[in-house]
């Protein structure tokens, strides 16, 4: 199942679609680079890609942490880059007063995990008429979320989809119940599995979140074997680098290798 999405390319092909970008945007070079490499990419593979870019980070740690580069010229880096390669880009939003100025420069308001419950935010973004991405809650069951896809729908809106991104396990770790895959697939609506946050390791007492990014691949085929129609991935050129969650972060360059295998899983998983 894929989004109908203005802008989307190659959605008769089979595959699953792909939300990749960095965490945060950071700069306009750092998100044209980003962006240029994945649209090769999934041209190349035949795979519908959503440019993804947080133009501000509002849940941190610690204030000291990076939180962004300011709203404005962040989200005019989002439109550059939708208009600049011709496809769909998303990024989050944290108040129902964002949404409406968030939807003037991309093609999907996201919701994060930890506001997924939020009625306020949930009911501005579906009466933007934006496609609204729903981040699974990490306190919550996949069967809870018919509650969210409900808001939006009963909003007037009927483009929305669920992403999983892990559920806690204790105090600093989680973990993808896959059986939640197919459970909010049931609620006809298309799925995607957030690879990269489900292997974050939080709630680390230096503030800065942890990760397993050794284990994407795992959790990506994984993924894509149970039915998920998407797939959720934040890269970077030097994770290291990054301004934000560079530790469950993949490495640019090796997207097209994980790529490569999920299409082939995913032709598989196809013909069963």
């Amino acid at each position: 199942m894929i989004p109908q999405i203005d802008k989307l390319k190659n959605t008769n092909s089979g595959n699953f679609f792909l939300m990749a970008g960095p965490c945060a945007i950071e700069g306009e070079q750092m998100a044209m680079e980003i962006a240029e490499h994945v649209v090769t990419l999934t041209e190349k593979l035949k795979i519908p890609y959503i440019f993804k870019g947080s133009y501000r980070k509002a849940n941190r740690s610690r204030l000291d942490s990076f939180t962004g580069i300011g709203d404005e010229k962040a989200l005019k880096i989002l439109r550059k880059v939708k208009e600049t390669f011709d496809i769909p880009v998303v990024t989050d939003i944290h108040t129902a007063e964002e949404a409406k100025m968030a939807a003037q420069y991309v093609d999907v308001l996201q919701i994060p995990a930890f506001l997924c419950r939020q009625t306020d935010i949930l009911v501005a973004a579906a009466k933007t008429g934006k496609a609204v991405n729903i981040k699974k809650g990490q306190f919550l069951s996949a069967a809870a979320m018919q509650f969210a896809v409900t808001k939006v729908k009963e909003s007037g809106n009927n483009l929305v989809f669920l992403t999983e991104r892990g559920t806690t396990f204790g105090y600093h770790d989680l973990v993808v119940d896959y059986r939640g895959i197919p459970e909010m697939k049931a609620l006809d609506v298309p799925v995607v599995l957030d690879i990269t946050h489900s292997l974050q390791q939080p709630n680390q007492a230096s503030g800065v979140t942890g990760g397993q990014p050794q284990l994407i691949e795992t959790i990506a085929r994984a993924g894509i074997a149970v039915g998920a129609d998407g797939i959720f991935i934040e890269t970077h050129p030097n994770p290291g680098l990054a301004k934000s969650d560079g530790a469950n972060m993949l490495k640019l360059d090796l997207l097209e290798s994980l790529l490569s295998k999920l299409v082939l899983l995913k032709q598989t998983v196809n013909k069963l």
